[in-house]
């Protein structure tokens, strides 16, 4: 199989189906065809109306690629023509990337512990989160993603229950789960599974930031080993990112958590910190926050905090400040913009959003489409290179692709495609 190019659809976008929910209700029982699940269907005081029809009955569905209409599609899709199909697949396991859903599809896995700006809701609040992750898979990269959430925060039993579902997948993204269990969950699975595995509160905004700092670099006519970046948040997208612009070559990065700047010397890091410590801060500088922005040229903000004006004023003239903290960035986007010469934020409101789905549909379609056996740094960095390079006019408000730009996720399917390939981290490669 090939990657998608710009001018090929994304494979499993835009198939024929043969249902509609106007056509089957969800619930034939219920004579007005909604799902009551045994609990009224009145509209909840807490919702507006836009949010309660949107989310009523669940944002994703599962409908059939395929039409049976009489009894010889019915043979042919179920007894007695599977048995054959399940017998070659026995004799012969790869089959089941070619005769299943396998090769398109991908299991979205959380336990509720650190949802969006929510924190520990657990995994049945958790689920719309998931259902929505699972509709852009589709939408945005025309995987079929299925949303898994686990009432359990236990590592072993995470880790234990994923490898057990795993061969109805192509591919794992987990999704919500606090640090540092997530650094250790992830790091089991892809040791136990030879098909990607993916936390994108990690790379996924690792990804969307480095595409997004290459271009600011670009705006603001700097120098990318040259640069000082300060980095305030120590969890899961703050440990990634800097992980990721070590990996690119980029100059001084600091990163901080509630203990200020992490340092070798530091006796109370956790293990992804104290790791983290090792390949970042190279002049081993201690301090806060604000000593780490002193004379920097970039801030990326991944900790929900507040930054005040002097300790932005405080940074290198036409600074980059990516305040990415979901719905209220660390640094107000308007002091931002008294000081910085680009700012981005994760909201949709404001320019230059960096949001996630620029990557985790493109990225998972690119490794399906290749046979991919796990995701490598080097294909997070071609994921990465290929963002940046959708945008055509590159300015102090268009650092990235728009989240609606149809060439984003096909131009990272291509590119990680290209990457695994190789590398040769693909089924079959010797």
């Amino acid at each position: 199989m090939t990657g998608p190019s710009a001018e090929q659809p994304l494979a499993g976008a835009g198939r024929p189906t043969a249902y509609d929910r106007r056509m089957f209700p969800d619930n034939l029982s219920d004579p007005s065809g909604g799902p009551s699940g045994g609990v009224s269907t009145a509209p909840s005081p807490a919702l507006s109306p836009a949010l309660y029809a949107m989310h009523r009955g669940g944002k994703v569905e599962v409908r059939p690629s395929v039409d049976v209409v009489d009894r010889d599609g019915l043979s042919l899709a179920y007894t007695p023509g599977v048995a054959e199909v399940c017998t070659a697949i026995a004799e012969e396991p790869a089959l089941v990337h070619e005769l299943t859903w396998k090769a398109s599809s991908v299991a979205v896995v959380t336990d509720g512990t650190a949802v969006l700006g929510l924190g520990d809701i657990g995994p049945a609040a958790a689920l719309p989160v998931m259902e929505g992750k699972a509709l852009l898979f589709k939408q945005f990269g025309g995987v079929d993603a299925v949303p898994i959430c686990l009432d359990t925060t236990d590592v072993d039993e995470i880790v234990e229950t994923v490898v057990r579902i795993a061969p109805a997948f192509g591919g794992i993204n987990l999704e919500d789960i606090a640090a540092p269990r997530c650094f250790e969950i992830e790091r089991r699975l892809r040791d136990a599974l030879d098909l990607p595995v993916f936390h994108d509160d990690q790379h996924g905004t690792a990804i969307v930031v480095l595409a997004a700092l290459r271009n600011a670099v670009t705006v603001t006519g700097r120098t990318w080993g040259d640069l000082r970046i300060a980095i305030s948040g120590a969890g899961a997208a703050g440990v990634a990112i800097a992980s990721i612009l070590v990996t690119a070559g980029a100059g001084e990065v600091l990163v901080s958590d509630r203990g200020g700047i992490l340092h070798a010397g530091r006796t109370d890091l956790t293990t992804a910190k104290r790791e983290l410590a090792d390949v970042t801060n190279p002049g081993r500088r201690a301090g806060t926050l604000a000593d780490a922005m002193k004379g920097a040229d970039v801030f990326v903000g991944v900790s929900g905090g507040s930054v005040g004006e002097q300790a932005v004023a405080g940074m290198a003239a036409d600074a980059i400040v990516f305040s990415l903290a979901n719905p209220t960035p660390e640094v107000d986007p308007a002091v931002a913009a008294r000081h910085a010469a680009v700012v981005a934020t994760g909201r949709s409101d404001l320019p230059n959003q960096i949001n996630n789905v620029l990557v985790f549909p493109g990225l998972f379609r690119g490794a399906l489409d290749a046979g991919a056996t796990q995701v490598t740094a080097g294909m997070n960095l071609a994921a990465a290179d290929a963002l940046a390079g959708v945008v055509d006019e590159l300015g102090p408000l268009s650092i990235v692709p728009d989240v609606f730009d149809a060439r984003a996720p096909r131009a990272v399917a291509a590119a990680v495609a290209a990457a695994a390939r190789a590398e040769g981290v693909v089924r079959g490669a010797r």
